[in-house]
């Protein structure tokens, strides 16, 4: 079985990117187990703070479960033309003590209700990630633009975009795999 770890970069509870995420784990093959997980509970980084008490708990898990997973899925969505500051923040305090994203395999997507998706932020995201020498797969991307006619009720509901995920899924496998 292998393991992925679904990383969404948005603290709403029904963002469309954690109902994308949703989405991946529902159209994943059978072999693939995929875990969403968020940012809530991880701190503000501050080296004085962690000076003084170390990488905080919740921080911890999540770089355990970076650590553990086979690949890693991140959906991220797109805040004044870049990354959210919590996911950027969430990454920054994961590179601490013992970076678990070094050579680990890694997906980009996102999606928003703009008409280009998630572009520049996947870009950007792409950028910190060679920081923290993750080998993330170039292609095929995933940009859901329009997200908000393309979900209902917290479900994707768009074929067209399923069967974009269901290639993206296959692509993903392979990219994993060769790690």
């Amino acid at each position: 079985m292998m393991k992925i770890l679904a990383i969404t970069g948005a603290l709403r509870k029904d963002s469309w990117n954690t109902q994308l995420l949703r989405a991946v784990k529902e159209l994943a093959p059978p072999e693939m187990a995929i875990e969403i997980v968020t940012l809530h509970g991880v701190p503000l980084y501050d080296g004085d703070e962690e000076d003084k008490h170390g990488v905080p708990t919740s921080v911890k898990a999540l770089q355990e479960k970076v650590r553990e997973a086979d690949g890693v899925i991140i959906s991220t969505p797109e805040y004044n033309f870049s990354v959210p500051g919590v996911l950027k923040n969430g990454l920054d305090w994961m590179s601490r003590s013992g970076n678990p994203f070094k050579w680990k395999r890694v997906g980009v997507m996102g999606a928003s209700e703009g008409p280009i998706g998630t572009g520049r932020s996947q870009y950007h995201l792409r950028q910190n990630l060679v920081g923290l020498e993750a080998i993330t797969m170039p292609k095929p991307e995933i940009f859901v633009a329009l997200a908000d006619k393309k979900f209902a009720h917290g479900k994707l509901t768009d074929e067209t975009t399923k069967k974009i995920i269901v290639t993206w899924l296959a692509a993903f496998k392979d990219w994993v795999k060769r790690g």
